[in-house]
């Protein structure tokens, strides 16, 4: 019996060692392993092609609808925003030129005032002007009377001092004569 184990334990070891090899690669099971291959890559076909394929379309088909939908208001908003910016820029251009007409009124209002206030301040310069002359004219009238009225004093008293005694007229006459050159 211990001879029949060892016998069955080789004999047990030799199929293991013919039977070690991989079973893919079997010859005797092509026949089988091709039948399930086929049966495998068709059943993966239709259901790819079937299930899997028609939703990553749809999905695929979504995404670009998406996209084109998105493109198409992105190029609208640009065309709304160069449409905003022009009313921007016009609008703008508005306010400068009313900005402009705003101050073009002012500077001539100025304008108006200073050439009132600048004819006001002539009139009172030449109202001053004039009266100053008349004064002017006035004091100078007076001096040149206390001059000549000096100078008669001052002669009659020198001709006194040299122990003469003048006429009045005379001295008056020739006072007269001397301060008119």
């Amino acid at each position: 019996m211990a001879h029949d184990a060892g016998a069955v334990a080789a004999e047990a070891a030799g199929h293991a060692a013919e039977s070690a090899g991989m079973p893919q690669l079997d010859f005797s099971t092509f026949g089988n392993q091709i039948f399930w291959l086929l049966v495998t890559l068709v059943v993966i076909y239709w259901v790819l092609s079937r299930i899997a394929l028609p939703r990553i379309a749809a999905v695929l088909a979504d995404r670009q609808g998406t996209i084109a939908g998105d493109l198409a208001a992105a190029e609208d908003y640009k065309l709304k925003a160069k449409d905003a910016e022009a009313a921007y820029e016009k609008a703008l251009a508005d306010a400068r030129a009313q900005a402009q007409k705003i101050v073009g009124e002012a500077r001539a209002e100025i304008q108006k005032e200073l050439d009132v206030a600048t004819a006001k301040a002539d009139a009172e310069i030449s109202a001053r002007a004039a009266e100053s002359e008349a004064r002017i004219t006035e004091i100078r009238a007076g001096a040149l009377e206390a001059v000549e009225a000096v100078a008669r004093d001052a002669a009659a008293e020198i001709v006194s001092t040299l122990g003469g005694k003048a006429d009045a007229s005379a001295l008056a006459e020739a006072v007269g004569a001397r301060l008119k050159g």
